[in-house]
């Protein structure tokens, strides 16, 4: 019998930062274990590089300009889904599922727990993130699950490895010691490309490596539960994470770093989802068309595509990936888009740089490369080979030689942009740099494909065409 049960597992800020992934120095026993008996995707990414437009999208299968969150849902931004009922709960409590929500719930504006129930389609609803009250909650409702005919949907939420207060944190620092969690460093550290290799880094990286074994402690448990249940081989178990780690460099930016997450899906007793790796490019755009497929229900309203075809005869499916980042602790608007071989970045404010994920006065931890004494602004738009740049250090947009490869993404962006029907593609009535980055865009894009061109992307709203005024460049940088 097909598996037709769903427990999503799901954590704060944790990238790919896993044994299974490569990372020697962290302890994660239970994800790698289960990642051996899964189909473990390299190279997914988040849509967004932070947490509410990220668990938007995987939750409701569609881009946070379509599902109204653009920002975080918590007081005081308090974003909200435009339409709950488009939540996965929702989708599946009406396709006969009971339903549970355990832990973190970020997704939706955060208000009591029977409020998210009512709204989202949930049976219980339990948002209490501590560690071991999550662990016992989804082992409570796996066992409340033997006894009922109904298939079961369960989400469960882990806080960590997210940075948290701790009095053990240095003035001016919050680091990732939340109560139980210490730092682990018994196999060394690893420090992420991107950041100095120095004591600082050293020390935090160990903080998050015990953070992270905190985590996968907790998965152990729930997993050690449904197999004793008799319920795994009827479930189908995925894990993943919000976006990347939330390190300088990383979470709240739209590099690849930000983006990348880790996702395994083990299907019980389905051909080639068994100790799997695909290499191909994946999104989280895709889970829940991937999920509604193995369980057989109809899922047209969703953005993305199921990956069952990336496993099952392991054909690829995604050629691009977008991101986006409008708000988090201030409006920050970037759209990109990430093919094999480029991604193109386009920044709609001269904000800085990148966004500080730290939530620290004091930093302990810093990039690699320090351009001046300040983060400096973003340029207008950023275009790398990842290929022959994977940590996204040599933008290209300026150089003639990669011109056509910037048209061609060009398109493509503003093509997504216009199908999501994205509030960035209307000129902006109070910032000029918005409307130079929209304007580089479609003259790139125009460049490639001319504008009268038919079947050309649609990228020539007559709303938004622009030409970049005499004089201007694109290598202004006011830091």
């Amino acid at each position: 019998m097909a598996p037709r049960n769903i427990l999503l597992l799901h954590c704060h800020d944790l990238g790919r930062f896993l044994g299974c992934y490569g990372v020697t120095t962290v302890r994660t026993p239970a994800l790698d274990t289960f990642a051996a008996d899964a189909a473990l995707f390299e190279r997914a990414f988040a849509v967004a590089p932070h947490c509410s437009p990220a668990r938007s999208a995987l939750f409701t299968g569609t881009y946070p300009q379509r599902n109204g969150v653009l920002g975080l849902t918590h007081s005081p931004f308090d974003w909200d889904l435009a339409d709950p009922a488009t939540h996965v709960g929702n989708r599946l409590r009406g396709a006969g599922y009971r339903t549970e929500l355990i832990g973190v719930h970020h997704e939706s504006r955060v208000l009591a727990d029977e409020v998210v129930a009512a709204r989202l389609g949930f049976d219980r609803v339990c948002t209490d993130t501590d560690r071991d009250t999550v662990v016992a909650n989804a082992v409570g409702a796996i066992a409340r699950s033997r006894d009922d005919d109904r298939p079961f949907y369960l989400q469960v939420g882990f806080h960590e490895p997210h940075r948290t207060a701790s009095e053990s944190d240095p003035v001016g620092v919050m680091g990732f010691l939340a109560p139980g969690v210490v730092p682990d460093d018994r196999a060394g550290t690893t420090v992420p490309p991107y950041l100095r290799d120095d004591e600082g880094a050293r020390i935090e990286i160990a903080e998050l490596q015990g953070a992270v074994g905190a985590l996968d402690d907790g998965v152990a448990r729930i997993l050690t539960e449904l197999d004793a249940s008799g319920l795994a081989d009827s479930t189908i178990v995925v894990f993943t994470t919000d976006h990347g780690l939330a390190l300088p460099g990383a979470k709240c930016t739209l590099y690849d770093a930000g983006l990348e997450v880790a996702l395994m899906i083990r299907v019980p007793g389905r051909p080639g989802w068994g100790g799997t790796r695909v290499s191909g490019l994946a999104s989280h755009i895709d889970i829940l068309p991937t999920l509604f497929e193995l369980i057989g229900i109809p899922g047209e309203e969703f953005s993305g595509t199921s990956l069952v075809a990336a496993v099952e005869p392991s054909a690829p499916t995604e050629t691009q990936i977008f991101g986006q980042l409008s708000f988090h602790t201030y409006y920050d608007p970037k759209r990109s888009i990430r093919t094999d071989g480029h991604k193109l970045i386009a920044n709609f404010s001269a904000s800085p740089r990148a966004m500080d994920p730290t939530q620290s006065w004091n930093h302990r931890s810093t990039p690699a490369v320090l351009q001046g004494r300040s983060t400096g602004a973003s340029q207008p738009l950023e275009l790398y080979d990842l290929v022959a740049d994977p940590l996204e250090r040599h933008d290209l947009s300026r150089d003639p030689g990669a011109a056509s490869e910037l048209g061609v993404l060009a398109a493509a962006l503003l093509g997504w942009m216009e199908q999501q029907q994205d509030p960035l593609l209307v000129p902006s009535a109070v910032d000029p740099r918005h409307d130079l980055s929209l304007a580089l865009l479609r003259q790139a894009a125009a460049a490639q494909y001319g504008s009268g061109r038919t079947g050309a992307p649609p990228y020539d709203h007559p709303a938004t065409t622009r030409t970049v005024p005499a004089g201007t460049s694109r290598e202004q940088d006011n830091s």
